[in-house]
């Protein structure tokens, strides 16, 4: 065993996609100070560049992100230690992201380079299936070099009612799906929700009271505000920007903290983590914090501590988050770790 804790896996890119991680990594998390301790490579597998987790059976997720798109699963040890359940085509070139069903019947899985969404059934162990369903977006955006045709970055699955959101780069759309769950097939809910020409929405967080969302606009440097209605319905309720920094800001990861109040947005380019403060209106700055290094990928709150993956500066850093203004300050040292992309509790 390797000592009491919490454990948490890194996902990066591998030397397949130009980066340097060997794999999967798991650290011990102490839930006081917030310190990682690597404990190694725990799964040699190609660019395992966003990583999930089943809801109630211990097997973890990842996709490969590669030309030939595939998603891996393990079963997760106490120790941290992963044995493989085995590797599965998603239909798409480069998975990007991957999510579970709530009830943890379904993995969804967006393909960058293919535009697509996929669906693999899950065993009741959680052990995933053939695919049940392969939807390909059409269309293209502004940016001629990176809205050239569909890029599908992220798949969002919702509770009840709620439809599964897919959120498209390179078309500036989010399309509606809902899920038969006889037949493992998508059902598109039209019309998908178009941003404005140009956003290339990249990531959506979904606010914990069911009724709010936001969007992370990667070409635009926006946050973008939807109001979300109990049928699944979209509507924009503005737009602000991601940071206030001068330079290239390329937003990344968004998330909202568990208690609703705080928004957080992670900006490539200019190495920042930005605060908002979340009311009835739209987001409101409250501070943009330096993150140390150029180009945080991802992060996760985890407690009272926040993890941002630095993909360019071979870090994960430890932040621990003022409750009271939710603004998240450096701790300790950072974990050194080849081309981070992303972070799972």
């Amino acid at each position: 065993m390797a000592g009491r804790g919490e454990v948490v896996y890194i996902g990066g890119y591998t030397a397949q996609s130009g980066g340097r991680a060997t794999g999967i990594v798991a650290a011990r998390r102490d839930p006081g100070s917030g310190e990682l301790t690597s404990l190694g490579t725990v799964a040699a597998t190609a660019s395992p560049s966003f990583l999930a987790r089943h809801p109630s059976r211990p097997v973890l997720y990842a996709v490969n992100e590669l030309p030939g798109g595939e998603i891996s699963a393990w079963r997760m040890a106490d120790d941290g230690g992963l044995t493989a359940l085995g590797s599965w085509p998603t239909g798409g070139a480069e998975p990007c992201h991957l999510a579970v069903a709530a009830d943890g019947g379904y993995l969804f899985v967006a393909n960058y380079g293919g535009g697509s969404v996929a669906v693999l059934p899950l065993a009741a162990d959680g052990v995933p299936g053939e695919r049940t369903d392969l939807v390909e977006h059409q269309g293209h955006g502004a940016d001629p070099e990176r809205q050239e045709r569909a890029h599908a970055h992220m798949v969002s699955p919702g509770t009840g009612h709620q439809p599964l959101l897919a959120v498209d780069l390179g078309t500036d759309s989010i399309y509606r799906y809902d899920l038969d769950a006889a037949t493992g097939r998508l059902v598109p809910r039209a019309p998908r929700v178009r941003t404005a020409s140009g956003v290339g929405p990249r990531h959506l967080a979904r606010h914990p009271d069911g009724r709010r969302c936001y969007v992370s606009g990667e070409l635009d440097g926006s946050v973008l505000a939807y109001d979300l209605t109990d049928d699944g319905a979209l509507h924009q309720r503005g737009r602000v920007d991601a940071s206030q920094r001068a330079g290239h800001v390329q937003p990344s990861e968004i998330a909202v903290g568990a208690d609703g109040r705080f928004l957080y947005v992670a900006n490539r380019g200019v190495g920042t983590l930005a605060v908002f403060a979340l009311g009835s209106g739209l987001p409101e700055l409250v501070d943009e914090v330096a993150t140390g290094g150029e180009w945080p990928r991802h992060f996760a709150l985890i407690g009272e501590h926040l993890y941002v993956a630095d993909e360019r500066a071979d870090m994960v850093r430890t932040f621990r988050v003022d409750r009271t203004t939710g603004v998240p300050a450096p701790v300790g040292e950072p974990l050194e770790i080849p081309s981070p992309t992303c972070v799972l509790p």
